[in-house]
């Protein structure tokens, strides 16, 4: 292969162990990395969780002296600043590394380029943009992060064939198969947080909780405007367990937010007039905390708003071969939604599954998801 193939077949490398990373390593970006001389590797590795050695480091441990002059590969920027660990840049320095092929700039403040220029002073010959669009598509949620202030938002609902996921009295299990089920506990195994609406807490009672246990606990947070979830439910009753937030609204009864406070729930009160501005107000604030990725479980209002607001950026739906019927049946998503067609948000690599007797499609939504619309009414 000539000298370009080698380079795309290095970094595909580097982007399959980068995956490897994918839940243990938020909020920083999953980073693989491969150092060669020609076709043949001599280290590589992998960011593997949050505060330990970054990709670099490891594959130039692995490459020892070998490493001096030699070609490193890696899905991002190498940083340039002391964080949980020295500066990658320094270490590639001083193993000598004659080329860096980076597949795109780190956006977060800190290195934003620097990286490179540091590189470039000391010597090394660096080249960026090498299966970009790939690098980008493997750290979407990172990017966003760093670059909106705000987390991956993933959509998830299980329906029937005809679009409900629920009957008209509200009884909604279960709609899936057992395989489909433990496909969305695998989800929630690598959440920073889950999210659903007071109804659907109320409907279903759920834990929010993977089982089994995955690499990360989410916080379970409920939208509940006026902090009239009961003491009951399952969510209230195990929040000394697992971290439990309640947003509500301004007109929440102080009385009840305590309540839930003392249940060991966490209480954050949402700005805004509109349901829209109150959810806006609460992925600023989940930004904030530097949690990544959100998985939002309904029910249809919140989904709703939350795809009017053009911040749903991931969908993973579970379809019953099921018929359910009826004008009060709950369907998946509310809110006001598109006048024509053309205006549909389309989904990217759509991927289709049998599962359990289930169709699972899950895909990447197309629309720009930095900037929070309130689409009024809401």
């Amino acid at each position: 292969m000539d000298a370009h193939e080698l380079d795309l077949w290095h970094m595909r490398r580097a982007l399959e162990l980068a995956a490897l990373g994918e839940g243990f390593v938020e909020p920083n970006p999953m980073v693989g990395c491969v150092i060669a001389r020609g076709a043949e590797i001599i280290g590589e590795g992998w960011h593997r969780r949050f505060g330990g050695d970054h990709a670099e480091v490891e594959a130039l441990r692995l490459a020892g002296s070998r490493a001096a002059r030699a070609t490193m590969y890696v899905t991002l920027e190498p940083c340039c600043h002391v964080g949980k660990t020295p500066p990658c840049t320094r270490a590639i320095l001083a193993a000598g590394i004659g080329r860096v092929v980076a597949a795109i700039p780190d956006p977060f403040p800190k290195v934003a380029g620097g990286g490179a220029a540091e590189l470039q002073a000391g010597g090394v010959d660096v080249e960026l943009g090498l299966l970009a669009d790939e690098a980008r598509r493997r750290n979407a949620p990172y990017l966003k992060l760093v670059e909106c202030g705000r987390p991956w938002i993933i959509g998830k609902w299980a329906m029937t064939l005809d679009g409900k996921i629920a009957t008209r009295s509200g009884d909604s299990k279960w709609i899936s198969s057992p395989q489909s089920r433990q496909i969305v506990h695998s989800l929630r195994g690598r959440m920073d947080a889950i999210v659903v609406g007071r109804e659907t807490a109320l409907r279903d009672d759920p834990l929010l909780t993977a089982r089994p246990v995955g690499p990360r606990t989410a916080l379970r947070i409920v939208l509940d405007t006026r902090a009239a979830l009961p003491s009951q439910c399952l969510l209230v009753r195990t929040a000394q367990e697992t971290p439990v937030l309640v947003a509500v609204g301004s007109e929440a009864a102080n009385a009840d937010c305590q309540r839930l406070r003392q249940s060991g729930c966490e209480v954050l009160v949402c700005q805004g007039a509109t349901h829209a501005a109150r959810l806006d107000f609460l992925l600023e604030e989940l930004g904030r905390r530097r949690l990544t990725n959100v998985l939002v479980e309904g029910g249809g209002r919140l989904l709703g708003s939350l795809l009017d607001a053009g911040q749903i950026d991931e969908v993973h739906v579970f379809i019953a071969p099921k018929l359910v019927g009826g004008v009060a049946a709950a369907s998946p998503i509310g809110g006001q939604g598109v006048a024509e067609l053309s205006l549909a948000i389309g989904l990217d690599r759509v991927a289709i599954e049998p599962v359990g007797g289930d169709v699972y499609v899950h895909g990447r939504t197309t629309r720009d998801v930095c900037i929070m619309n309130d689409p009024g009414g809401l």
